[in-house]
């Protein structure tokens, strides 16, 4: 009899270190699970919107690419206090759409160089709609009248490939020239 309550006991802590091993294989599981999440999130959060748009946007290096999907020149732009904004390529269905998407910028811009290439420094997001944003990064408002000639509108510029010191949304950058620009248009 002794023999039989052994082997109940010796049968009963082997199931129940079984049952042990098993929760602490499914804990571990969960742990992993969870982990990869998090580091999914630490990933998002070491890159920035700028490094994000970059990534996004990068086949628009190849000037050919924004006339292939809809973008159209308009003149180089550049500023009264300094700097200007090159020459921006502008999709017009984009523009008409309304909606921002960190992939499809309403407008690629490119700064002519005096090899007769165009270089691209910069996208911008516009939309009617408003107030905007793009991952919490306020647009700019745009009243009337305006040296465009439109409505009202917000704007985001985003300097992801050319670096400029009044910070990576402001309109204007300082290293940026239009004096190449003759015969981009």
């Amino acid at each position: 009899m002794s023999t039989h309550i052994a082997d109940a006991d010796t049968r009963g802590l082997i199931g129940e270190k079984t049952l042990n091993a098993v929760r602490w294989a499914a804990c571990l599981a969960l742990l992993s699970i969870l982990a990869s999440g998090a580091a999914s999130a630490v990933d998002r959060s070491r890159t920035t919107l700028v490094d994000r748009i970059r990534a996004a946007n990068d086949r628009f290096k190849d000037v050919a690419v924004a006339v292939s999907e809809g973008y159209a020149p308009i003149p180089c732009a550049s500023g009264i206090d300094g700097g200007a904004m090159g020459v921006h390529y502008v999709n017009e269905r984009l523009l008409n759409a309304g909606a921002i998407d960190i992939a499809h910028p309403q407008a690629v811009m490119y700064e002519p160089m005096p090899n007769g290439k165009m270089k691209l420094i910069a996208v911008e997001y516009i939309t009617s709609k408003g107030p905007a944003s793009l991952e919490g990064q306020l647009f700019n408002f745009i009243g009337t009248p305006n040296r465009y000639g439109l409505g009202a509108f917000y704007e985001l510029h985003v300097w992801a490939w050319k670096a400029n010191p009044r910070g990576a949304f402001a309109d204007m950058n300082p290293n940026v020239t239009c004096e190449h620009a003759q015969g981009h248009l």
